[in-house]
């Protein structure tokens, strides 16, 4: 009997998803997790994707929208239910993928065990205590380090907070912006010297004689002003020719033009974000709310009928 129990707990625990298929919305954006192409093969990436299907009945629902329906099996694993393969984290990226057998040393990247989605349900009334930025989100466990070292790792990677966001996608830049920027730039510059001209024209040196050394010049003491430490943006860094990858700025770094999402493209991209525990308590509090946007997803269920309405 305590076996059956054990198993049955086992069988129904789905990791904080409904039981049975179930689309995932990225709050931010509107769209559904989605894979890519409607293609099975194995390592096929996991995008997010306008929907496809608007009815939650499963009898009215398009077929070719399963692309867009998950579910979690009985050993855990988030899975496609177009192809019933399972969601695995490649580097920081969702991807489809196939069994694999055993190979050493074990794990490695080509072989390991899938990692765990969890769904964090967002609260509508949230007890004191709990910290709100956790609410709505997917986090992601593995059983090994997910880098896979060739050699044995620290335990650090125990102590991250992996979770899943999506990117936000700018239009791209048009030649009316880089003239704009350009003509900007070039009315700082030509004003420049004129300031420094003028700033400067109150300061000259005065000649002082003396019977026994002459004449000669004395330039005129002045403070140095203290020059204030100043830390250095994104934006600031990208002005000097170092590019930052999206996964080397904090999201509170960032500043509104990585906020922006205003391209026309339907493709928008999700990741996986390692939060270091150093970092886990102050990023939930100094967050944008744009940021917690993109970390906030919506799980829907599919139903087998219309619900009934309540007289």
């Amino acid at each position: 009997m305590t076996s059956s129990t054990e198993s049955q707990t086992k069988i129904t625990s789905t990791n904080g998803f409904p039981p049975g298929y179930f689309i995932i919305r990225s709050k931010s954006t509107g769209r559904l997790l989605d894979i890519a192409g409607d293609y099975a093969e194995d390592g096929t990436e996991v995008i997010l994707w306008p929907e496809k299907e608007s009815s939650l009945v499963e009898s009215r629902r398009d077929p070719q929208a399963n692309n867009q329906v998950f579910f979690i099996d009985t050993s855990g694993a988030l899975c496609s239910r177009q192809s019933g393969h399972a969601i695995d984290i490649e580097e920081d990226r969702l991807v489809l993928r196939h069994r694999r057998p055993i190979s050493l040393p074990f794990p490695n990247h080509y072989s390991h065990p899938l990692p765990t989605f969890y769904f964090i349900p967002s609260l509508a009334h949230p007890t004191p205590g709990q910290t709100p930025y956790l609410t709505g989100e997917i986090h992601i466990t593995f059983q090994s380090d997910p880098t896979y070292p060739l050699f044995s790792s620290s335990p650090s990677w125990k102590r991250n907070t992996y979770v899943l966001t999506s990117l936000p996608l700018r239009k791209p830049r048009t030649f009316i912006n880089d003239a704009s920027e350009f003509l900007t730039s070039s009315l700082s510059g030509l004003a420049s010297p004129f300031s420094s001209l003028f700033a400067g024209s109150g300061t000259t040196a005065h000649p002082t004689s003396s019977p026994d050394r002459g004449s000669s010049l004395k330039a005129p003491t002045t403070a140095r002003p203290l020059t204030p430490t100043v830390r250095a943006t994104p934006e600031d860094m990208t002005n000097i020719g170092i590019e930052l990858a999206d996964d080397e700025v904090l999201e509170e770094d960032k500043g509104d033009e990585a906020e922006v999402d205003d391209s026309d493209e339907l493709k928008r991209e999700v990741r996986m974000l390692t939060v270091s525990n150093e970092d886990k308590n102050g990023q939930g509090w100094n967050m944008t709310e744009g940021a917690r946007m993109r970390r906030t997803f919506e799980v829907v269920s599919l139903r087998v009928g219309d619900r009934r309405m309540k007289n």
